[in-house]
C-alpha cells in the first residue's frame, strides 16, 4: 500500500500518471535553461543538494554528477520508490519519503535546494520555507520554480486553466520574504502530438486539454516560468 507523508499536498499530474510525468520530464527545458540560471546563481560542484518534491527522481543524476551528496525527498511513498530505483546505481544519490513541513534532515545539512513546481505555490507554504530555513547552510541557496501566468503559451493556458490564481499575490509573497525573482523562458518539446495530447490532459481538465490541443500546431509550447531564488548569508 502506498503510504503519504503527514501534510502532503497532493499533485494529481504525477501521483496519478507517474508514465505520462516521465513523458513530461523529458519534454521540459531541452535546452537547459533552468540548470544555467541556477548555477549561475550557485553552483553544486562538490555541494550538498536537496531536491525536494523529487517525484520519481528525474533530476536527482543531473545533480549528482558534480554534487558531493544529493537527497531527493519526495511523500509519496511509491513514487520515492521508483526515485531509489532509478539511482540504485548512482552511490552519492539517497531518497526519503518525507513531506516538505517536516523534512527527514538535520539542521544546517543542506546547500542547494531545488524544487521544481512542488509545494512552494506562494501564500500557505510557510512550514515549509520554516524547515528549509532550519536545513539549508549559511552561504546556501534555495530554488523554486514555479509557473509565470503573465505571458507565454502555456501561461494562457495555466490562467484558464486555474482562473483565481493570482500572479501578484505570489509575487508579494515572495518578495516579502527575500527571494528575487528570475523570468525565464523554457519550452516543452515532445517528440508527437500524441505525447503532448497525453501531458495536457494530466495538467488540465479534458475539455480545456482538448481546446489546447485544437488551438496549437506542432509538438513545441513556449513556456515561460519563475525561478524564485534565495540565498543565505
Amino acid at each position: 500500500m502506498v503510504e503519504i507523508a503527514p501534510g502532503a499536498v497532493p499533485s494529481p499530474n504525477i501521483w496519478n500518471s507517474p508514465r505520462v510525468y516521465e513523458i513530461e520530464n523529458r519534454a521540459v527545458d531541452p535546452d537547459g535553461a533552468l540548470e544555467s540560471a541556477m548555477r549561475a546563481i550557485r553552483p553544486w560542484d562538490g555541494a550538498t543538494v536537496l531536491d525536494l518534491g523529487c517525484g520519481t527522481g528525474f533530476h536527482l543524476p543531473m545533480f549528482a554528477r558534480d554534487a558531493a551528496k544529493v537527497v531527493g525527498v519526495e511523500p509519496h511513498s511509491g513514487l520515492a520508490a521508483a526515485a531509489r530505483r532509478r539511482v540504485a546505481d548512482i552511490p552519492n544519490v539517497t531518497v526519503r519519503v518525507g513531506a516538505a513541513q517536516a523534512l527527514p534532515l538535520p539542521d544546517a545539512s543542506i546547500d542547494v535546494v531545488h524544487v521544481r513546481w512542488a509545494y512552494f505555490f506562494g501564500p500557505g507554504c510557510e512550514p515549509g520555507l520554516a524547515e528549509l530555513d532550519r536545513v539549508v547552510r549559511r552561504g546556501g541557496a534555495i530554488f523554486i520554480i514555479d509557473n509565470d501566468a503573465t505571458r507565454s503559451t502555456f501561461g494562457g493556458w495555466f490562467r484558464r486553466g486555474l482562473p483565481s490564481y493570482d500572479p501578484g499575490a505570489v509575487e508579494r509573497f515572495w518578495t516579502r520574504r527575500g527571494f528575487a525573482r528570475e523570468p525565464l523562458m523554457i519550452r516543452w518539446s515532445f517528440e508527437s502530438r500524441e505525447d503532448l495530447a497525453a501531458v495536457l490532459r494530466i495538467e488540465f481538465p479534458e475539455e480545456l486539454a482538448a481546446e489546447f490541443l485544437r488551438e496549437h500546431e506542432g509538438c513545441e509550447v513556449d513556456y515561460a516560468v519563475n525561478m524564485w531564488w534565495h540565498r543565505l548569508p
